[in-house]
């Protein structure tokens, strides 16, 4: 653009705003010039790190929980602009997609920082200290599970068939997935992670469903014409995505928890008192964002094979 058609458009776009472009134009001459360090906010980010122990590898621990809630807002970022985008195109459905899974995929490739990154002497000394916290807690990836899928694939395998779209928001919460490892199996009450976790977000969860209902990436796909459906991208796309979140990533999940609860250092128990190994491992959870897109073989053996990428289609029927 020259100076005259860039004047023109600054005039142009304060004029549509009711604003007077000549106080823009003023206050941009007096205005400081942005520096690297004021746009990331670097000193507020390198502050937020507060140790509760003296060890040192916690700190290692606490940056990399850190690191993880910035990609799951970045997936949330994401995944926002296809629920919010109708009509939406294939093209930029798979775009948006295909961003989120390499998100999953820095996520699930970076366990070794855990996995090999701490002393376990360290670490089974410092996570006493953080009971009953736990890394279930992250409500961003609640939400991402929300935005992804339909209730129905998020409610506890076992009380699916008691559950459809008229069942109230509560009730469906009460039977998600995840809600079994918020019980003590030794008393059947709710331990204080889940009660914690309920108190914190339950409400916020509750609105956040209901918005997502109609919304989520399933609702999404399954709302494009028949033959957007059978787009090749697409669906490997939203293959690569599931098997990424519900197969690969929890089991690099599951692996580097095990190297560090069955040290023999301490019982393996979770700091959140949750049956751990049982909860996290997919073919328990049974998992599946969009079940539709695989075949009856992949869905019996979900999460058996987990060391194998899913095939990659190069057609659909």
């Amino acid at each position: 653009m020259t100076r005259e058609e860039l004047l023109k458009a600054i005039d142009e776009k304060y004029a549509a705003m009711g604003q007077n472009p000549d106080v823009h134009l003023s206050g941009l001459l007096h205005a400081e010039p942005i520096t690297y360090w004021d746009y990331i906010q670097v000193d507020a980010l390198l502050g937020l790190q507060s140790q509760r122990t003296v060890l040192k590898d916690e700190m290692v621990f606490i940056m990399y929980h850190q690191i993880n809630e910035i990609l799951f807002k970045m997936i949330l970022w994401e995944i926002d602009q296809v629920a919010y985008e109708d009509p939406i195109s294939t093209e930029k459905f798979s775009k948006h997609l295909d961003r989120v899974s390499r998100y999953f995929d820095m996520l699930s490739n970076s366990f070794t920082i855990m996995g090999d990154g701490m002393d376990v002497d360290q670490y089974m000394k410092f996570r006493d200290t953080l009971t009953p916290a736990s890394g279930f807690q992250s409500a961003q990836y609640r939400k991402i599970e929300f935005a992804s899928t339909e209730l129905i694939n998020l409610i506890d395998f076992r009380f699916r068939k008691t559950i459809d779209r008229n069942t109230p928001y509560t009730h469906a919460y009460d039977h998600l997935y995840w809600q079994a490892a918020g019980v003590d199996h030794a008393t059947g009450k709710r331990n204080k992670l889940i009660a914690n976790f309920d108190k914190r977000y339950k409400e916020e969860f509750l609105i956040f469903m209901q918005e997502y209902n109609t919304i989520n990436l399933w609702t999404k796909f399954k709302a494009l014409p028949v033959e957007d459906q059978k787009n090749v991208q697409l669906v490997n796309a939203m293959r690569h995505y599931d098997h990424t979140v519900n197969v690969k990533w929890v089991m690099h999940h599951l692996n580097a928890a095990k190297k560090y609860l069955n040290s023999g250092e301490t019982s393996a128990e979770a700091t959140g008192g949750s049956e751990w190994q049982k909860y996290m491992h997919p073919r328990y959870q049974r998992r599946i964002f969009f079940p539709e897109l695989w075949t009856p073989d992949e869905l019996e053996n979900w999460g058996v094979d987990n060391l194998e990428e899913h095939k990659v289609l190069t057609h659909v029927d």
